[in-house]
């Protein structure tokens, strides 16, 4: 997968579970965190969005997880973007530092500019050029 975006991040104490693994909803912050510093990487930060009117919302997420991670651990979370009709779709892998796959996540995006869901041309247009053509 062409990946064009990836953030590394440790596992915090807080982030695991009484079994000393990440709790299964927590993957789902990794990848939101990665998915806001993507958009502010590529010039658009959510904080500029809201302020013009525009308002990105998942519409599906999909997670598949391979191998748990635990407290102290580094990881590198991946983003891959497509677009499908109205929906933005970020492909989010998560991996070990030596590439080993933990969780592969398909997120659906819908945007809402002012109150309204719209196609999300505004936000096509800012993202264009990170664009991949991939398939769920």
């Amino acid at each position: 997968m062409q990946y064009i975006f990836e953030l590394n991040m440790k596992v915090r104490d807080y982030e695991v579970d009484s079994e000393g693994i990440v709790n299964n909803a927590i993957y789902l912050h990794y990848m939101e965190h990665t998915r806001h510093e993507f958009c502010e990487w590529a010039g658009l930060s959510f904080r500029q969005m809201h302020t013009s009117g525009i308002d990105p919302v998942i519409a599906r997420s999909e997670v598949r997880y391979l191998k748990p991670l635990t407290l102290g651990e580094h990881f590198i979370s991946k983003i891959a973007i497509s677009r499908r009709g109205p929906l933005f779709v970020f492909f989010q892998d998560i991996f070990t530092p030596d590439g080993e796959p933990i969780a592969k996540g398909i997120i659906e995006v819908a945007c809402i500019e002012n109150g309204r869901l719209t196609r999300g041309d505004v936000l096509a247009k800012a993202f264009e050029r990170y664009f991949t053509d991939h398939d769920a």
